[in-house]
């Protein structure tokens, strides 16, 4: 079988997307780790797959670098916004379905997009790291020297702590800057640090804003580049009008054997 893909980027992160509207795809958890091999196949952090669905401009199905179907990605979903465009299948406004529900998102006379992202209706905070869920689960802890820190090996001990098994656990490193905050990502089912993590992001966004309330728009610098995340605190341990902005950008096009 010849596939056609398209590869976009999101902030460093990186992903492979198929048109999959006439439902003529159907890929297996080894087919999507080759694909997104970075030395024998495309190279990728993910897989997404664009489908038809009743009510929604599309449907996002996300996969991992290792194959499986995960949960929600915040890059992931800028990104197959820009391929929607792309497709002709929207103009700038658009309201799409994920593994988490219902989406809105808007291409930016910039070409950055504004993602909404779910509510956040619980953190677990102390005063050194807190676990939330926006879309996906994450880990944020608070460090210094963040640029020296070894995320892999200590990212990946938290991720495999028996207590977040079977599935793990996403794992920030957050450290504050003069304008906002630095965030290195630990990525289960990539199983290594990523350029960034949307998801990530907002979960560091929200976790650092502590026991305040109120309106929040925090700058958050990853790797990869530089996002913003926006929201409102009612209460604390809830966010809700949780908006992700940042770029999607496509990369290149081409066909593969499977």
């Amino acid at each position: 079988m010849n596939l056609h893909f398209y590869k976009y980027q999101g902030a460093g992160n990186d992903f492979i997307l198929i048109d999959n509207r006439d439902k003529n795809v159907s890929l297996n958890k080894t087919q999507i780790a080759f694909l997104c091999n970075r030395r024998f196949g495309i190279g990728a952090d993910g897989l997404m797959l664009l489908e038809n669905i009743d009510g929604f401009d599309f449907k996002m199905v996300y996969y991992n670098a290792d194959g499986n179907e995960s949960t929600m990605c915040g890059n992931g979903g800028r990104c197959i916004t820009a391929f929607a465009k792309n497709l002709g299948l929207i103009d700038n406004v658009t309201s799409f379905i994920a593994i988490d529900g219902p989406h809105n998102a808007t291409i930016n006379n910039d070409n950055t997009i504004s993602l909404q992202m779910v509510d956040v209706n619980a953190i677990d905070a102390d005063n050194t790291r807190s676990i939330l869920n926006t879309g996906s689960p994450h880990y944020v802890l608070y460090t210094t020297d963040l640029q020296n820190k070894d995320v892999v090996s200590e990212g990946r001990a938290i991720r495999n702590r028996m207590e977040y098994q079977p599935d793990g656990i996403n794992v920030n490193f957050v450290q504050p800057t003069e304008d906002g905050i630095s965030v290195r990502t630990y990525e289960r089912g990539v199983e290594d640090e990523t350029l960034s993590c949307g998801t990530g992001v907002t979960a560091a966004a929200i976790a650092t804003s502590g026991n305040k309330t109120g309106n929040f728009n925090t700058f958050i610098h990853t790797p990869g580049g530089t996002l913003t995340v926006s929201f409102t605190k009612p209460e604390p341990g809830k966010a809700s009008h949780v908006i992700l902005r940042g770029p999607a950008e496509f990369v290149f096009s081409g066909t593969i054997a499977l």
